[in-house]
Parts: C-alpha cells; structure tokens; sequence
C-alpha cells in the first residue's frame, strides 16, 4: 500500500485521527486545573479547622493504664475548645500495633458516627475522622465532653501524658488523654493556630483545669481565633525520647501538618535541647533544626513564627555556661530572619535586674516554668500580625 500523502480521504484521515487525539490530550489538561479549583472551593467550603488539639507519644511501663490498654473500657475527656460550630472528632494511634475499636462515642451527650455508624476501627498507625455529630453546635470558648467506649482487647494506648485538665478512665481520675488527637469545628473567623511546644506551652505551672496555659490565653486574646497545643512536656528540637516523644523535627508533620485549616505555626522548643542530658552545647544544631522546620513550614503554605528561648537560673541543670548558649541561640533567632515573625518570650519574662532568671512573679518556684501570669505575659508577646 502507498504511503499517505497529499490532500485524499486517507490523508484527512489521518489529520482528524491525529486531532482528535490532540484534542483529547488537551481536554485531559485543561481538565486537571478545574478538577482542582473545585477541590479547592470544597475544601473552603467545609470551613473545618482545629479547634482543639495534642499531641501523642508512645507509652512507658510506667503509664500503667496507656501500657495495658483496656478492654471494654471508657474513657471521658473534658476539652476547651477555641473556636466554635459545628463539631467533628479525630482519633490518631500513632504508636499502636494493632487496630483499634473505637465506639459508641458521645460528644456533647450526642451520640458520634464514622461514616453513618456508632463504631470504626483506627487503624495502626493512622487516624480517623468522624462524621459531623448532630444537633451539636458548640460556643467559642466552651467546653466539650467526649466520653469514648473502646471494646478492646486494645493493646497499648497513644497518648497524651498531662493535659493539665482532669478527665477520667474506666471512673477514675486522669489528666492524660487516650487516642483523642482533636476536636474540628467550623466557626473559625480569625487565625488559625498550631503551638509546637514543650512543657511551658503544655501548661506545667498553671493549675489544672484552669485553662490557662499561654495557648489558651492566646486563643482569649484573638476572639474566633483557632489555636491547637501541641506541647509534650521534655519534648526538644532535635531529639527523641522514649518518655518525651519524638522531637520537633521527627513530629512536624503528623502533629502539624495533617492539622485542617491550619494557617500558622508557632515554634516553642530549644530549651530542653540546652538543659535536658544530654545537653546540646552547639547553638549551630538547633538553628539548623529551627532553619528545617522553617522550611517545612513554608513549604505546606504556613507562616512559622519562632520563640526565643527563656530564662531559667534556678533550674536544677542551669549553668552559666548553658545559659550563655541558650543566650546565642535567641540572638540569633532574633537577628537572623530564620522566621517569618518573633515572640520574644525571654524578654517578655525576664527579670531586668538579673536577665538569666524569670522575674520573680512569673517564676512557679522552679526557675523554669512561669506563673499563670507569666503564661499570659507570653500570650502577650504573640503579635497576632505575624499570625495573618
């Protein structure tokens, strides 16, 4: 057979064979773009952001009740919540081994579903998302009850140590919270929020129940604000712990990252690196952990804004030669554009006459930790502009 040339039927047909293809080519990436606004317009649409939030780690022999597990057991929590509206729960084993079954579940004294049923597994490793819970709208600022039924045999549980707020296990007082990593809520008007925290953010020197550790402060501060805690007490930069958790860099995107709406994020860690054994001595590694986390930040779309590192003469390990690092550390943090913004917590807590330990009214009576004062005076120091 010749080949095809010219102007006949075989050479028109080619020509449309060959557009048509091109056509279909084009229709497939014109496609993509509109596919992907209209994702895009959905996932404004549902508005869902944290309003609550903490983060896990791995139990220890000595968590007695998160290292057994249970089995047909309850567990309630009480949760503030920041932002209001209507209510959904997130569940995460991060540490698990094997499948939990979650449910029934009530929030608010109304009853929760995953995907139109009182009861999902949580798979290892993983979370899960309820659907919105009925008839619940919740108010900025409230307070919320999850009591969560789990059938087990569990396993181990993931779990947040000391929320600072009382809850309960099988009727028996608990500040930890078990496989309950966040409350989303649709309300949000204002910043929406993540703390990558330590102790300080956690809470340690406030009382419990009292709802003011510096987040929640900050929450109060910007009304329709979001703002999620992610403070591990001993948590660092740079390393992991077995009691402590993963380190900043290790939990960045599971605590961070994977938190809907988010919009900023708040960098509140450096001080154990310095002072918990084994003391980091070299101000060059934590930046380059602050610098990598800035970058993940930016990266996702986030704007990251760091903290300086604050006084703590009267700590049992303070030295004046660790205070010199941690003193290095917040020039550079403070001069060296690693973040997009500052909250300069040492100067906010500082005492003036003696600036290597907190002024005396914030101090807890630890050197370390602040008052509920000195939580409010860190709240302060967050100029919301930065969180925009």
């Amino acid at each position: 057979m010749p080949p095809v040339t010219g102007r006949g039927p075989a050479r028109r047909g080619v020509l449309q064979a060959a557009a048509a293809g091109a056509a279909g080519v084009a229709a497939v990436t014109l496609a993509a773009p509109t596919a992907d606004a209209a994702d895009r317009t959905a996932a404004r649409r549902s508005r869902w952001t944290t309003s609550w939030a903490t983060a896990q780690t791995a139990p220890t022999p000595a968590d007695t009740v998160a290292s057994a597990g249970l089995t047909d057991g309850e567990f309630t929590a009480v949760l503030r919540l920041s932002a209001g509206g209507q209510v959904r729960l997130r569940y995460g084993n991060a540490f698990g081994t094997v499948p939990v079954l979650i449910g029934p579940v009530t929030a608010g004294g109304r009853p929760v579903t995953f995907a139109g049923r009182g009861q999902a597994w949580l798979a290892a490793g993983a979370s899960l998302t309820s659907d919105t819970v009925e008839g619940l709208r919740a108010a900025d600022g409230s307070r919320l009850t999850v009591t969560t039924r789990l059938p087990g045999p569990t396993g181990p549980l993931s779990f947040h140590r000391n929320t600072h707020a009382s809850h309960t296990v099988d009727g028996v007082r608990t500040t930890s919270v078990f496989l309950l990593t966040g409350v989303e809520t649709t309300g949000a008007h204002g910043p929406v929020v993540a703390v990558l925290g330590d102790s300080i953010a956690e809470g340690v020197g406030t009382p419990d129940d009292a709802d003011l550790r510096w987040p929640d402060q900050l929450a109060r501060r910007l009304p329709g604000s979001a703002v999620a805690n992610l403070g591990i007490s001993g948590n660092r930069v740079l390393l992991d712990d077995a009691r402590f958790g993963p380190g900043g860099q290790s939990r960045f995107d599971r605590d961070v990252l994977s938190l809907p709406g988010l919009r900023s994020v708040i960098v509140h860690l450096g001080i154990n690196d310095v002072q918990q054994p084994p003391s980091q001595t070299d101000p060059a590694l934590v930046l380059a952990g602050y610098r990598q986390l800035a970058l993940r930040a930016r990266s996702a779309g986030l704007r990251i804004i760091g903290s300086t590192i604050t006084p703590f003469e009267g700590w049992i390990r303070w030295t004046p030669e660790l205070d010199t690092v941690r003193q290095r550390i917040n020039r550079a943090v403070r001069t060296g554009q690693l973040f997009d913004g500052v909250a300069d917590f040492d100067a906010a807590l500082r005492d003036p006459a003696r600036p290597a330990r907190l002024l005396p009214a914030y101090d807890s009576g630890d050197g370390l930790h602040p008052t509920p004062s000195g939580h409010a005076a860190l709240a302060a120091a967050v100029d919301r502009r930065h969180l925009l």
